[in-house]
């Protein structure tokens, strides 16, 4: 039987998913602790992100379930596409074109890992 799951997440952040996703896809699965460990020393803004909503969670575990976080294994981390922001840059021959600024929306799930308790 699996244990108790702890949700956070953080809606319209700004950023690209695309970006952000590649450092999701490094701390999936990996030890909580371990993973905020990791993302504090990683060069991408992104990782503040991230390791924000991973920290939020642990908090999450700690203070609503009495949980240990060093037990705390990330199960699922999700980045989805959030609504983008479209403003408009001066183009040549007097046109202008759409840049879009986009964001995104950072789910975290933990787990406790097996064993533990």
């Amino acid at each position: 039987m699996e244990g108790q799951l702890v949700r956070a997440s953080a809606v319209h952040v700004m950023g690209a998913p695309q970006k952000k996703r590649l450092v999701a896809d490094m701390v999936r699965g990996m030890m909580a602790l371990e993973a905020l460990t990791l993302l504090k020393f990683m060069r991408k803004d992104a990782a503040k992100d991230i390791a924000k909503v991973i920290k939020t969670a642990v908090a999450n575990a700690e203070e609503n379930f009495g949980m240990n976080s060093e037990d705390m294994v990330i199960k699922t981390i999700t980045i989805d596409e959030a609504p983008m922001m479209k403003r408009r840059r001066f183009a040549s021959r007097g046109r202008w074109v759409i840049r879009r600024k986009r964001s995104a929306h950072i789910n975290v799930v933990l787990v406790e890992k097996e064993g533990a308790a």
